[in-house]
């Protein structure tokens, strides 16, 4: 069974940010918008498997991310 979390990513200025807001703690970096996608990934499967082996719980994805368009001011 596939599970989908939300992912924020912020460029900073010489690299890539990720989080994921139900996953406290889960977060990476990388060189690129692809390279942090990447490694995302990874870092919540080791964040799940890890709360798994220490019999904690997995929380339910929960958090929503959606982009808002908006018209300048005049």
């Amino acid at each position: 069974m596939s599970v989908t979390y939300a992912v924020i990513f912020e460029k900073a200025d010489a690299n890539w940010a990720a989080y994921v807001p139900d996953l406290p703690g889960c977060i990476t970096t990388g060189p690129t918008l692809e390279q942090t996608e990447r490694n995302i990934r990874e870092a919540i499967e080791g964040h799940l498997t890890t709360l798994r082996e220490f019999g904690d719980p997995v929380p339910d994805p929960t958090t929503v991310a959606r982009e808002i368009e908006i018209s300048p001011a005049a």
